[in-house]
């Protein structure tokens, strides 16, 4: 007899049913071919007394076998393996170099290079440059927490848990109607919005509707890194014009609509990504007065307009655009803290209905609950309160960072510093490479990153962006403490250009 025993272990201490745990372990005894089409299975009292369980949980284990076709019952005769079952070829394991085992795909399958990044592996001990995030340690996790289980605990919760708009939650649609409105002197309502995951859902919708092969889109020399990979996804040629103290250079981006058609112009305009520069008030009148003339969209990504330290914020393109040709985006994730994905897009009604149909095929909609708990936390003035706060502690971190970076490279680093935002655009003297950086960075367990994708257009600039939001000042001194070794070594070890 087989060794029923000493092969099937049943914990009752596991919260699974221990029919349900029997089922299964005798589904992968048949897999792996212990037990063979046409064996006799013990009676139901039989193996109730090998396994010291409840004839009762055998013969429940028998029928759910049985209603997944592994075994059948001939009358008077017994419960057999289903002689029909098809063998099923199992592929050997492959090993890595560590002899661990490595997944096989059993078919073939589409990849795109353009898309694959290299994230560091997290290490004990070291420290990681960002491009600019928002401490999460500040975020207001009792203010959100507290809301979201009132919201929860309400009598007729449950009509919030089906399928429901795909435009996002209309009441949040409606506060952030209100509050943009007040704030970035938008003129909007709810129907103009679209609740995304994110600025980067926003973004994508937009490339969908706005772009085929071969369409022209224009952007900045520098630019945001995962823009551009989401715009070269719908084939299209991106046209770069030149990033100055006042931004993208209009001028240029003129000089293209007179000999090409383009379909859009992408633009960061209160901080331009990466450099941080803002958009002039010239300049932002000269872009939207050709948007009109040769009817192109501007995708205005409006990812930090929440962090300004010497002035109040400008207000945003959409906020003059009188034709209709700006697709305002913006989220709570940079705000607050990327986990919470709550975004919007902002443009026509026409055009904000097509993108949900859009959205429908790859995010059926929202998370209800959590938009309903932010339209509370905006509503409730939580949003504003919570701005001021990290507002004056980003501020002092900007300050101590700079002052620091001033203080100890002068001859290495040159860079200006942010009027807002979390980072700070850093040029590194041409004499010295990233590349030899990074390597060096590495002994003083300091990881700098993917400092390649900061030069796209492989302009030679030789400048990336480093976040200082997230650090208190105890670490900011720390990082460069790391920083200060690792350039000390750079300058000594000869690996210059």
């Amino acid at each position: 007899m087989f060794p029923y025993k000493t092969s099937i272990n049943l914990d009752r201490n596991n919260r699974q049913a221990l029919y349900v745990q029997l089922s299964n372990q005798f589904i992968q005894l048949i897999k792996n071919k212990k037990l063979l089409p046409n064996t006799k299975l013990p009676g139901s009292r039989t193996l109730s007394i090998l396994l010291e369980v409840h004839r009762k949980t055998v013969v429940a284990c028998y029928e759910e076998l049985m209603l997944q076709g592994w075994v059948e019952s001939i009358p008077k005769k017994g419960t057999f393996i289903n002689a029909n079952l098809p063998e099923l070829h199992v592929q050997d394991f492959k090993f890595d170099n560590q002899g661990k085992e490595t997944n096989t795909t059993g078919f073939s399958f589409y990849k795109n290079e353009e898309l694959v990044r290299k994230f560091p592996e997290k290490k004990d001990g070291f420290m990681y440059l960002n491009d600019g995030i928002s401490d999460a340690r500040l975020t207001p996790t009792e203010d959100i927490s507290r809301i979201y289980r009132r919201i929860c605990s309400r009598k007729h919760i449950y009509k919030e848990m089906s399928y429901s708009s795909l435009f996002g939650n209309e009441k949040l649609r409606k506060t952030l109607a209100n509050y943009l409105n007040k704030t970035r002197g938008l003129s909007v309502s709810y129907e103009n919005i679209l609740i995304t995951r994110g600025s980067q859902m926003g973004i994508y919708l937009s490339s969908k509707l706005l772009l085929k092969k071969d369409d022209f889109i224009v952007i900045g020399e520098t630019n945001y890194s995962s823009a551009d990979s989401t715009f070269l996804q719908s084939e299209a040629n991106l046209a770069r014009v030149s990033v100055d103290k006042n931004g993208l250079n209009i001028q240029e981006i003129e000089e293209i609509c007179k000999k090409k058609s383009i379909k859009a112009v992408y633009v960061t305009s209160h901080h331009h990504h990466p450099t941080t520069v803002t958009l002039s008030a010239e300049r932002r009148i000269h872009l939207l007065n050709l948007a009109k003339k040769y009817s192109f969209a501007i995708i205005e990504d409006d990812y930090d307009y929440d962090f300004n330290y010497n002035h109040s914020p400008i207000l945003p393109l959409a906020s003059h655009d009188a034709n209709g040709n700006v697709i305002y985006i913006g989220s709570v994730c940079k705000t607050v803290a990327p986990v919470f994905r709550v975004g919007y897009l902002i443009a026509s009604k026409e055009f904000v209905n097509e993108a949900s149909n859009q959205r429908r095929l790859i995010d059926r909609q929202g998370d209800a609950l959590l938009e309903l708990t932010f339209e509370e936390f905006i509503k409730n003035g939580d949003l504003d309160r919570h701005i001021k706060k990290v507002m004056k502690v980003y501020k002092t971190r900007r300050d101590l960072f700079s002052r620091l970076l001033e203080d100890k490279f002068k001859d290495i680093f040159t860079f200006e510093i942010p009027k807002g935002g979390m980072a700070v655009w850093l040029t590194l003297n041409k004499k010295y490479s990233w590349k030899s950086v990074s390597e060096i960075a590495q002994k003083y367990k300091l990881e700098i990153g993917e400092w390649q994708r900061y030069d796209a257009s492989n302009s030679g600039h030789n400048s990336i962006r480093m976040g200082f939001a997230t650090y208190n000042g105890e670490e900011i001194y720390e990082l460069i403490n790391r920083l200060t070794k690792t350039m000390k070594e750079v300058k000594n070890s000869g690996k210059f250009f």
